[in-house]
């Protein structure tokens, strides 16, 4: 069963991103959105901790990078940006979706 996990806080504000790393499963994804977005940008703290979670993918959300400024060159290495049509492909795709917020 693969998961959807879906982080919209800033991981620098709150711990949703940091709880979610805890719980998810090899072969599941995790979703960064609004503030979220932030856990995807190259040289902050938690770049390490995203980049040691074996077997997940991540994507982040193109719009909401956008929306604070950030270009698609400050997302880590790996991680997948995608638009609002994928964002719900992603819910389609996976057997269950958890929402950290």
């Amino acid at each position: 069963m693969s998961e959807l996990h879906t982080v919209n806080k800033s991981p620098f504000e709150k711990s949703s991103f940091a709880s979610c790393l805890e719980h998810v499963l090899e072969g599941s994804a995790v979703l960064l959105y609004e503030d979220g977005i932030y856990a995807a940008t190259k040289g902050t703290a938690v770049e390490g901790k995203l980049k040691s979670a074996q077997g997940v993918k991540f994507y982040v959300l193109g719009p909401d990078l956008k929306a604070r400024g950030l270009g698609e060159d400050r997302v880590i290495d790996g991680v997948e940006i995608v638009d609002y049509e994928a964002f719900v492909d992603l819910a389609a795709e996976h057997s269950k979706v958890v929402a950290w917020v």
